[in-house]
């Protein structure tokens, strides 16, 4: 499992990269991506959108399932990964990479985990 240190995460397996204090990327880690299997299909929020943290702001379809996908932060969608919609096995590939979101004015960060406490979590879920 790759869990780049210099990132946030949640326990519900999203990423997080900030770009400033305000600004950040949003995907699904390496575990979900791994967990959920080849994806086929995203939905993305439109931009201008309002997310807020541990709610849902979009889903993946795996040859699986679909699955919720829930926003750690609370802010508002700047800018989507149009590519994504395009390519979704993008994410399979390279989930650091496959930004979903960039979301801005971003609050609600307290349940942000470091790479160490997220792979704990992971841990204990594979337990």
């Amino acid at each position: 499992m790759n869990t780049p240190a210099g990132l946030k995460y949640s326990k519900s397996h999203e990423w997080v990269q900030f770009l400033d204090d305000s600004t950040a990327f949003v995907g699904i880690t390496d575990y979900a991506q791994d967990a959920l299997g080849d994806l086929v299909f995203i939905n993305l929020p439109e931009v201008g959108d309002t997310v807020v943290s541990g709610e849902v702001f979009t889903d993946v379809e795996s040859v699986k399932a679909v699955s919720d996908v829930y926003c750690p932060v609370t802010g508002e969608v700047a800018e989507i990964n149009e590519e994504l919609l395009d390519n979704p096995a993008l994410i399979n590939e390279d989930p650091y990479g496959a930004w979903f979101v960039k979301v801005t004015g971003i609050s609600d960060t307290e349940e942000l985990l470091d790479a160490d406490a997220y792979e704990a979590v992971c841990a204990e879920e594979e337990g």
